[in-house]
């Protein structure tokens, strides 16, 4: 299972108020513990601050790779901005997050994910409304699979984001998502499928059981990687012992290794 560490984000309050002042020590511990909790992947976010994406995406990048070697998802809707961070990669392979169908960013983004030989975060959205059905979901993921390796991009470099709704608003969006993915892994044997956890449980209480119910019955269908905390001790318990009941754990040896070692606790 790729984890994706969600935290450097600024959307997060104090992850916001760390780029207004351009506080490094904050973000590096923020990195720091993320990669020690078993993280893939650190996201970087440097979006809400209008004209200074480019600026902070790039400052994110330098200030994260002074203390990790993990690779790092570039997250951002601004083409120019992926194009100034992915010039000061330094550590592995990057993902971009994201590209969708959506024509202008479409073309703007896959020349430089093909350049750079990155992962990419493939969002099932067109023109208008993202799909809400898991009919609409597989759709525009046939059609996004089908345009970027016929582009070239190999189908391990494909992870398709279906886009769960809150279930506040839509409430049989996590059900729709669910679907798509067992669908969209069957469709496609090689591709991998992803999801940004957190938002299934936006304006909920009790996110956290939410997060881990939705993550564990996305994992019995097939996903295999997620946007997640890696810190929340209890998702983690919950995403190595999915792996284990879905048989994607031989024998448990993740699973016991993990207990072991304190990353797993009951």
């Amino acid at each position: 299972m790729l984890i994706v560490a969600e935290r450097i984000n600024a959307s997060r309050k104090a992850i916001r108020a760390a780029l207004e002042v351009l506080d490094a020590g904050f973000i590096q511990e923020e990195a720091r513990a993320q990669d020690a909790a078993g993280a893939h992947y650190i996201d970087v976010n440097g979006g809400t601050f209008p004209g200074r994406e480019a600026e902070l995406l790039g400052w994110l990048v330098d200030t994260v790779q002074a203390v990790t070697d993990k690779p790092l998802c570039l997250d951002s809707p601004d083409p120019a901005a992926l194009a100034a961070a992915l010039s000061r990669i330094r550590t592995g392979r990057p993902m971009i997050n994201s590209i969708n169908l959506e024509p202008e960013r479409f073309e703007r983004i896959l020349p430089m994910a093909i350049e750079h030989r990155t992962k990419l975060v493939a969002l099932c959205q067109g023109e208008g409304v993202p799909a809400a059905t898991a009919g609409q979901k597989i759709a525009l993921a046939d059609e996004l699979i089908a345009r970027l390796t016929g582009a070239g991009v190999a189908l391990d470099d494909i992870y398709v984001d279906p886009l769960v709704f809150p279930l506040g608003t839509d409430s049989q969006s996590a059900r729709a998502t669910v679907d798509a993915i067992g669908a969209i892994m069957e469709r496609h044997p090689g591709v991998h499928t992803i999801c940004g956890l957190t938002n299934v449980s936006h304006g909920l209480p009790a996110r956290k059981l939410i997060n881990r119910t939705f993550l564990v019955t996305a994992m019995s269908r097939g996903m295999d990687a997620a946007i997640v905390d890696p810190t929340d001790a209890q998702l983690i318990s919950a995403m190595y012992a999915a792996r284990a009941v879905c048989g994607r754990d031989d024998y448990c040896m993740e699973l016991i290794e993990a207990f072991r070692e304190g990353v797993v606790t009951p």
